[in-house]
């Protein structure tokens, strides 16, 4: 069982959105996981394979969290009934007790629609009387993680402090060579830069050097307020 499941619409989109908070969550010893829901090609410079090997190498560089890749069909992607049991049927083996999400809102559907298949199966994993493999289960919550092509300032529920994790986000960052490295252009700042410069912005209004932002549709429950930044 895992205490948190990042769903991510492609390699490398969870490194890009939560990367620092998967290291640290890792590193405080909790049981993460990430499934990729696509292969995430065609793409100009990459391969089936060469994503693969990237998303390995990403992988190790955050902590070697449990991952998977679901195999559904990029540019394809849709929140269908037979996407949603796939998905459905991973909740109910790993039994995630929270999950992450792509922010709701993006110009990118693959994104938008990984957002509406994670909370349409996370309702299907807990029916009962299905022909879902596993026994219902239902994640507690869900958090969303922003990995976004709107050119938008997003405005969290809250940021988690990855100053600590920056290093690793960014080593998890460079091992997608054909996504976030060798197609940059020249004498511009690349993806890259612009991820450290969001997480700067976010970590200077939480008063931290480097912060990761997730909303929530629900009010957040605090057992107290001894971890709050103040």
């Amino acid at each position: 069982m895992l205490d948190a499941l990042v769903v991510a619409p492609h390699p490398d989109d969870a490194e890009l959105g939560m990367g620092g908070t998967i290291a640290r969550l890792l590193r405080q010893g909790w049981s993460v996981g990430i499934l990729d829901l696509t292969s995430g090609e065609p793409t100009p410079l990459g391969s089936p394979e060469k994503r693969a090997a990237e998303t390995a190498a990403a992988n190790a560089a955050l902590g070697h969290p449990w991952r998977r890749n679901l195999g559904l069909p990029n540019r394809s992607l849709e929140p269908t009934l037979l996407h949603r049991r796939a998905l459905a049927s991973v909740f109910r083996e790993v039994q995630p007790r929270l999950l992450f999400a792509p922010y709701w809102e993006d110009a990118h559907p693959h994104h938008t629609a990984a957002t509406r298949l994670v909370e349409d199966a996370r309702f299907w994993s807990k029916l009962s009387k299905s022909d879902i493999p596993g026994e219902p289960f239902h994640p507690a919550r869900i958090l969303y993680y922003f990995s976004v092509h709107l050119k938008i300032v997003e405005r969290p529920s809250f940021a988690v402090d990855i100053s600590d994790e920056l290093e690793a986000k960014v080593s998890a960052l460079r091992c997608y060579r054909s996504q976030l490295v060798d197609n940059q252009p020249e004498g511009r700042p690349g993806v890259i830069e612009a991820v450290c410069d969001r997480t700067r912005y976010w970590g200077h209004f939480v008063g931290v050097g480097h912060a990761e932002p997730f909303a929530s549709r629900e009010p957040i429950g605090l057992r107290g307020l001894g971890e709050l930044l103040l």
